[in-house]
């Protein structure tokens, strides 16, 4: 079953695919698409009903390519969230699992602490609150760095795109590499570097205090983007019940490098209550 949305779900290309009677809401990260999730939504559709979209931010969207993207409204985290929340409720979804990849998984925590009963449960994939180190803090990033990676995107975009993709997705999986490079290079590059300054410049360690929902919070071994003790800081911080899942592969991208690891993991994190 296929089922097409309306509106703003249109615009975003939103669909449900699948059968069954809970709904798995699939949300990709900086540079992406929902074609990202093309490994694992085979499996998942045959016990659950799921909601795909691209972020209006995305080169495949329709919003981004209307040229409906608001370089200044969406300059936080709170703009991508409540375009999630209108989604939601447009499409009427309610207790839903939500998975959300890298940037998507603050995104997916902000809805949750303002519309409690949107999800019942968080799965947060190579997530982070805050990309800079400081002090008592390993984001993965110094300043020095970050500032370097907007220079570039700013100023050739297209060679820092086709840097970063096997920088970030790790490995020697080239379609892997290929898949996320597509993806990544048809962003415009005005919204490119727009989300860019609000992923890295943000700090959102504070908000995890009003996590309520149960979370597992997944990362790989080895993430150039992501360190592992980022998930252990989220997991320490957040008020709900949470636990941290390792997934034996580098990269940022398990879904596209070590799909079915991945997919072992989310099947326990939804069967359980």
């Amino acid at each position: 079953m296929v089922v097409c949305g309306k509106g703003l779900s249109a615009a975003i290309n939103s669909n449900i695919v699948g059968a069954g009677n809970e709904i798995v809401v699939l949300a990709h990260g900086y540079g992406g698409d929902q074609s990202i999730w093309d490994k694992i939504v085979p499996c998942l559709a045959e016990k659950y009903r799921v909601l795909l979209f691209d972020w209006n931010f995305s080169g495949a969207s329709q919003a981004n390519r209307q040229k409906l993207f608001d370089l200044i409204k969406y300059s936080s985290f709170d703009a991508f969230a409540d375009d999630l929340i209108d989604l939601m409720d447009e499409m009427d979804l309610t207790s839903s699992v939500f998975v959300g990849h890298s940037m998507s998984g603050m995104i997916g925590c902000i809805a949750s602490i303002k519309r409690p009963l949107l999800f019942r449960k968080l799965v947060l994939i190579g997530a982070s609150p805050r990309y800079m180190n400081s002090e008592d803090y390993e984001g993965g990033f110094e300043m020095s760095e970050i500032e370097q990676i907007l220079s570039s995107i700013e100023t050739d975009f297209q060679s820092w795109a086709s840097a970063f993709a096997p920088a970030a997705v790790g490995g020697k999986d080239v379609q892997a590499i290929e898949k996320f490079e597509k993806s990544l290079s048809i962003m415009s590059p005005e919204a490119a570097l727009s989300v860019a300054k609000t992923i890295f410049l943000g700090d959102l360690r504070a908000t995890l205090e009003d996590v309520s929902a149960p979370c597992t919070i997944i990362q790989t071994a080895n993430d150039v983007v992501v360190p592992k003790s980022v998930g252990y800081f989220m997991q320490e911080k957040m008020k709900g019940k949470s636990k941290v899942e390792i997934i034996d592969t580098d990269g940022h991208f398990p879904q596209l490098t070590a799909h079915e690891q991945l997919l072992d993991v989310l099947g326990k994190a939804l069967a359980s209550p």
